[in-house]
């Protein structure tokens, strides 16, 4: 490869949230759904299921990206699930099924995993790992739990709970990155970037939020 090559990520999650926290972070992904089919990962734990389908999902995407010399592409997976009093929730398969998961978890707790799968698809190299954070949900009403549900959102989360939109007044406080709760972990990738000796700066793109200038963009060594 030639000294510097910019940096393309390819986002491979449907996720409005996860693109949202890579912008955040002054990163612009490309998105790329992976269409992998989670019912097909059976484990008992938590950690080696979200770690598992992130794998599955970034490399379903890799197989579809045409080789470009010119640039250095990444592809990052990532899966969520719940672990709550024994089980592992991922979302719920429907509005029943939500209301029963929020009638158990609130006044309650549970640890939120996310595993995350970064792939150096012009080096052939790959990052893993997964972040863990506890999560205190809020001991809310029967009324409150009808009406988070009927507004859909938690049908299309891991967990059936967001808190960085209409469920975060129902979470009390968590343990850890709220970004994992979030789906994607800030410090995580930073540090799996490292593993493939790269800085989460050489990712930022031109204009920061807030509109302030960041310079170099997407230029690394390889």
């Amino acid at each position: 490869m030639s000294e510097t090559l910019p940096l393309r990520l390819v986002l491979a999650s449907a996720s409005p949230a996860r693109r949202k926290s890579l912008q955040a972070a002054g990163i612009e992904p490309d998105v790329l759904v992976s269409g992998v089919d989670e019912s097909l990962v059976v484990t008992e734990r938590a950690e080696e299921l979200c770690l598992e389908l992130a794998r599955l999902k970034a490399q379903a995407v890799l197989t579809r990206l045409s080789p470009d010399a010119g640039q250095r592409t990444l592809v990052i997976g990532c899966d969520s699930v719940l672990a709550f009093d024994g089980d592992i929730l991922g979302k719920p398969t429907d509005a029943a099924d939500a209301t029963g998961r929020w009638l158990r978890m609130r006044g309650r707790s549970g640890v939120l995993h996310s595993g995350h799968c970064l792939i150096d698809v012009s080096a052939g190299r790959r990052a893993e790992a997964v972040a863990s954070t506890t999560v205190h949900f809020a001991d809310i009403s029967d009324d409150e739990i009808a009406a988070y549900v009927a507004s859909g959102e938690p049908l299309a989360v891991a967990g059936a709970f967001t808190i960085d939109g209409l469920g975060g007044p129902f979470v009390e406080r968590i343990e850890g990155d709220p970004g994992t709760v979030v789906g994607l972990s800030m410090p995580l990738l930073r540090r799996l970037l490292a593993e493939l000796d790269l800085r989460i700066t050489d990712l930022w793109t031109k204009v920061a939020p807030g509109g302030q200038s960041v310079e170099p963009v997407g230029n690394v060594r390889s």
